[in-house]
């Protein structure tokens, strides 16, 4: 058996199956965005939920009311449902929430598909967005917790590729039955969203839960059987299970009960959770929500040529730059760096953008550059920002707290998203304000914003375990002290728990122990 420092990602095979299985999870939120924004370009669409208007490029438009609640309801939904993650938490375990999200994923579709009424299709993006934040949330935390240090980078790069090709999946489709005269035109694609629930369903069923969660509900040796699944044959399972509830007892001792309200009477973790909830909102802050939600509508809208062949050239754009932080970023870049220069460059291309419109107009050479510079936007984005920020974002919490910090993380993160979602159509909708590109005047000041937070507040945890990270909490290291900082405490912790194991034997296992050796 290698030791650990020679383990490749071979030997870790089944922890990438079980990890694999749940970027499932990602794929659907990504695949339902990219649709719900095609549709809104879709006259297939238009013709029931949207009146005709020839003054557009399309001949058809939305009401803004409207258009702002088929996005934003969806994130509203995911707002709530990734809010009360917690208190969930407590009750179901990470897989049992996944399943919960399957089932709603489901009923809101049959809800959307058989309706022409548009109260109806409000209740179904309402309710599939409570199964998108369960998907989001609790994928991120069965990673987190399951997935060993070295992997971590990668399992969140997975993360996010799949909501990328999830949402350019979800474009593809839009963009093959967008010409359909009828409502089959959307009908094919809200019908493709069954596939990835009934897939995950069953696919739950043969990984392991997460061990630090059983661990935590006090349930040691599940906990030590779900990592010995997920662990190479041999690996020292016993020892890494010890010093997961070596940490999980040390935080308890600094709290005598969990209470959500720890998160912010607890001056330690009242820290962690803003860090985990600023990390999270750097996703919206980027202004990236309007582009995911409203491409389609937004290129259609700026008269670019074939907006649905755009709007996949944006999204295999953004997987590309994925590829690359796979490849490179994951293993020598730093979560600082990395954040820093993505909001810098996507501030710096909106303000270009919204430039290049205001001076120019809505001609050919105009989006032209709209495509091109949106282009390196996403690229930017999802190579840079989208995957560190739920990264640094789920690491932040503590153990005992993970759920219900993560979960408030989570739910600000959609509440941006959902902020941006509903007001965005104020600026492009040219019945509203018509503003079209002109809108990254207000996204620049933002990302600079998200800069200077990072440079000053957010901590490097790049390649540290999670209960290497809860010791530097509670040694209260500024954050620019983290990256070199030597953890020990950890170490001493989990011997620690093995001198409290021998002590728990009784007299007879003592002496069988002695007899043996």
């Amino acid at each position: 058996m290698p030791s650990p420092a020679e383990e490749t990602w071979k030997d870790h095979w089944k922890c990438f199956v079980a990890c694999g299985i749940i970027v499932l999870s990602p794929f659907q939120y990504g695949v339902d965005f990219g649709l719900i924004g095609g549709l809104q370009a879709m006259v297939g669409f238009l013709k029931i939920y949207g009146h005709p208007a020839p003054q557009t490029a399309i001949g058809w438009n939305l009401d803004t009311t409207r258009q702002q609640l088929i996005s934003s309801l969806m994130t509203l939904g995911a707002f709530i449902s990734s809010g009360t993650a917690g208190i969930v938490a407590t009750y179901a375990s990470r897989r049992q929430c996944l399943w919960a999200a399957c089932v709603l994923c489901c009923i809101s579709n049959v809800i959307m598909m058989a309706t022409e009424d548009i109260g109806a299709l409000y209740a179904g993006r309402f309710l599939i967005g409570l199964a998108n934040g369960y998907f989001m949330t609790f994928s991120q935390l069965y990673i987190q917790e399951s997935s060993p240090a070295r992997y971590k980078g990668w399992f969140l790069t997975a993360f996010q590729f799949f909501t990328s090709f999830g949402t350019l999946i979800g474009t593809i489709i839009d963009w093959a039955t967008a010409q359909r005269p009828d409502k089959s035109a959307y009908l094919i694609p809200l019908g493709m969203i069954y596939i990835i629930p009934v897939i995950l369903t069953v696919a739950l069923f043969f990984i392991p839960e997460s061990p630090r969660w059983l661990i935590l509900r006090g349930d040691y040796e599940q906990g030590v059987k779900a990592l010995r699944w997920l662990r190479p044959v041999g690996a020292d399972v016993d020892a890494e299970g010890a010093e997961i509830k070596a940490a999980i007892d040390r935080e308890k001792e600094l709290s005598s009960s969990i209470s959500v309200m720890d998160m912010f009477t607890n001056p330690i973790d009242r820290r962690r959770t803003g860090l985990a909830v600023g990390a999270v909102l750097l996703q919206a802050a980027s202004g990236s929500m309007f582009v995911i939600a409203y491409k389609a509508y937004f290129l259609a809208m700026s008269k670019v040529p074939d907006p649905f062949a755009m709007s996949n050239v944006l999204s295999a754009m953004g997987i590309l730059a994925i590829f690359f932080n796979s490849l490179i970023v994951v293993r020598w870049g730093r979560r600082r760096v990395i954040l820093t220069t993505g909001l810098a460059i996507c501030g710096i291309l909106q303000l270009i953008i919204a430039v290049v419109y205001h001076i120019m107009g809505a001609t050919t050479t105009t989006g032209t550059v709209l495509v091109a510079l949106t282009c390196v936007y996403m690229m930017s984005y999802n190579g840079m920002i989208s995957t560190y920020a739920w990264l640094a974002g789920g690491e932040i919490p503590s153990q005992r707290l993970r759920s219900y910090t993560f979960g408030l993380a989570a739910a600000v993160g959609f509440f941006g998203a959902w902020l941006t979602t509903y007001t965005a159509p104020l600026f492009i909708n040219p019945s509203s304000l018509n503003w079209g590109p002109k809108y990254g005047f207000i996204w620049f000041p933002s990302c600079i914003i998200g800069v200077l937070w990072v440079l000053f507040f957010l901590p490097e945890t790049k390649g540290r375990t999670l209960e290497e990270i809860d010791e530097m909490f509670e040694a209260k290291l500024p954050a620019r002290k983290f990256r070199h900082h030597i953890c020990v405490g950890h170490v001493n912790a989990a011997e620690k728990v093995d001198d409290d194991r021998a002590s728990e034997k009784t007299p007879t296992e003592v002496q069988h122990a002695e007899m043996k050796a």
